[in-house]
């Protein structure tokens, strides 16, 4: 495949341009019609839970998408505003200024700024193949955590009671249990209506917008019911005009501030969306290009924190329906965004009568769908260790801090995938006296006699400084319980990375089996490995004629060095060359 010119990376849409048609027009503006209806409310509740006034989550939902579909690699991911970035940007800037307020909309696009700056930076610095060391679980458990505290903010909304700004996950618990014979049950009902006729909505007629047509119906329970002199609180009316120009506030005194948060959201941000795009590409075959993706997110929410957006991400809701309805190239995200304004345009003064309680009801929705049990059930069942991780990041994220919880969960996966890759599994092998050809087997699966002179193993992954130790380890045990044997064949065909570390190894293991009168002999190393131990001088230090291309090659070497006088009493007779063959260029020839 030829890679991209200068042009093209600056400008990736160039790239994709070329297949735009009248065909994929029509596909991309009917799934960016579905797509605008579908945004429209989820765009008000997140604004709500990230603490904002209704209009930011639109106006989010209009810039960064265009943004990233630009700039972006992927045909299909609908960047926005999302709930879990949402509720970090409530949770993080929610004790600094008063949800709301001018302070906390300036915060919000300065969190913007910040976290597209973190971004764009990693994918400028080909950071993309990060997001490959953030294990699912930490996603899964984050989300699930986030999705608690999203319904647990929402049911001051459902009941009509009163909690405190900030008040913990526990502290909101133990107010919502003692407030219930406070409940208002004008509140009550006309969340719990909007809740039962979204689920209805969506069971029976899939393909509508469940959630526009509950909060319709939440608004029209709260006129039947006269909700406002009750106490039920409206939206109140969005002001009908497109996104302003924004200025974030970059003082020196609030980067410091935000500086942690931001780098998380900006992390977060980063696995959302580059996992969404990898998914919906598994089923489209398309490349998705890490980085460029990197670079597509950074540049989505710069631009937008000048425009009235606070953070966005890939949404997995958004992106799937936009497949799903047809979508062909990224037109279709922009077509969404201006379908969006059209209708902030002609349906903002209708808000107006819509119910608070109501958008509870369908956050209260929206939190519970994003808890994957499906997922959670599979890696319980699967792998303790990444169910760990999943827990963790889980309780973190209700008892820590948001941020904080992220990490942990990313520190946690990073340590358990080091401890995979510090550990190579080392395996004994002796060739299979009944092969036709010469096969090497693992003895600890099959039985079978070894040399009495030599000693063959196989190591199977990197070979670096976090490995040293467990290798070094295990040659001592192997040196040390066969105090007989001198010489060690290392088949290293499964030793993808090799380091400076691993290679001084080599070079110390050379010399203790030197010491023993025989010596070390390596064979298979993969290209890379060579030009390390031969740039370095470890080739010559262990000798060059110890490196072999093949196990015959090294076999043959090996058998000529070996005693004989040992060779004549032996029984096992397990190399060819034992039998009285001689091996030529992978050939046996019998001799008479």
């Amino acid at each position: 495949m030829k890679s991209p010119g200068l042009t093209h990376k600056i400008f990736p849409f160039l790239q994709w341009w070329p297949l735009v048609s009248r065909n994929t027009l029509k596909s991309d503006l009917l799934a960016g019609l579905t797509g605008a209806v579908i945004v429209l409310p989820q765009g008000v509740a997140f604004a709500m839970i990230a603490g904002l006034p209704p209009e930011y989550g639109l106006y989010t939902a209009m810039i960064t998408p265009v943004i990233a579909a630009l700039f972006g690699s992927s045909y299909h991911l609908i960047s926005g505003p999302t709930t879990a970035i949402s509720i970090v940007v409530f949770a993080a800037l929610s004790e600094i200024a008063e949800p709301g307020s001018y302070e906390f909309i300036q915060l919000a696009l300065t969190l913007a700024f910040m976290a597209g700056a973190f971004q764009l930076i990693l994918g400028l610095a080909r950071m993309g193949t990060l997001v490959n060391f953030v294990s699912h679980s930490v996603v899964i458990g984050f989300t699930a955590g986030a999705a608690l505290l999203i319904m647990t903010s929402q049911m001051k909304h459902i009941f009509g009671i009163d909690i405190p700004r900030g008040a913990s996950f526990l502290s909101s618990w133990k107010m919502i249990l003692m407030g219930l014979p406070q409940t208002n049950f004008y509140i009550l009902t006309v969340s719990l209506s909007t809740l039962a006729s979204a689920l209805l909505v969506k069971k029976f007629f899939p393909k509508l917008p469940y959630m526009l047509f509950a909060m319709f119906f939440g608004a029209i329970v709260s006129l039947i019911l006269d909700g406002p002199v009750h106490g039920v609180t409206l939206v109140g009316e969005l002001p009908s005009h497109l996104p302003s120009p924004s200025l974030p506030n970059l003082s020196s005194d609030v980067i410091k501030v935000l500086a942690g948060n931001a780098f998380a959201i900006g992390l977060l941000g980063l696995i959302e969306a580059v996992s969404i795009a990898k998914a919906i590409a598994s089923h489209s075959q398309q490349h998705i290009d890490g980085n460029q993706e990197f670079i597509g997110q950074g540049l989505s929410n710069l631009v937008g924190s000048f425009f009235s957006s606070y953070p966005g991400s890939g949404s997995f809701t958004r992106s799937g329906v936009n497949f799903q309805a047809g979508a062909k190239t990224p037109i279709a995200a922009i077509f969404a965004a201006v379908f969006l304004a059209l209708i902030l345009l002609l349906v903002a003064p209708l808000t107006a009568y819509l119910p608070i309680p109501a958008m509870g009801g369908i956050i209260l929705l929206v939190g519970y769908n994003l808890i994957d049990f499906h997922h959670i059930s599979q890696v319980f069942k699967a792998n303790r260790k990444e169910f760990g991780v999943l827990l963790v990041t889980f309780l973190g994220t209700l008892f820590l801090e948001l941020e904080f919880a992220i990490y942990l969960g990313v520190i946690l996966s990073l340590i358990f995938y080091l401890q995979r890759t510090s550990k190579p599994g080392i395996v004994t092998l002796s060739p299979d006296p009944d092969a036709t050809k010469r096969q090497f087997v693992n003895i600890a699966r099959v039985p079978l006699p070894e040399c009495p002179q030599l000693k063959m193993i196989r190591i199977d992954g990197s070979l670096f400084f976090g490995a040293v130790d467990h290798v070094s380890s295990y040659l001592n045990e192997l040196a040390d319980d066969n105090p007989d044997i001198n010489r060690l064949l290392i088949i290293a065909s499964g030793i993808n990375f090799l380091d400076l570390a691993g290679a001084e190894l080599l070079v110390k293991e050379s010399k203790r089996w030197n010491e023993r009168g025989g010596g070390l002999y390596i064979c298979g190393m993969k290209k890379t490995g060579r030009e390390l131990m031969h740039k370095g001088g470890f080739w010559d230090e262990i000798g060059r004629d110890h490196f072999f291309w093949t196990k015959p090659e090294a076999i043959k070497y090996i058998y000529s060095k070996l005693s004989h006088s040992i060779c004549e009493s032996c029984t096992s007779k397990i190399f060819l060359e034992c039998r009285g063959v001689t091996v030529v260029n992978r050939e046996t020839i019998f001799q008479e």
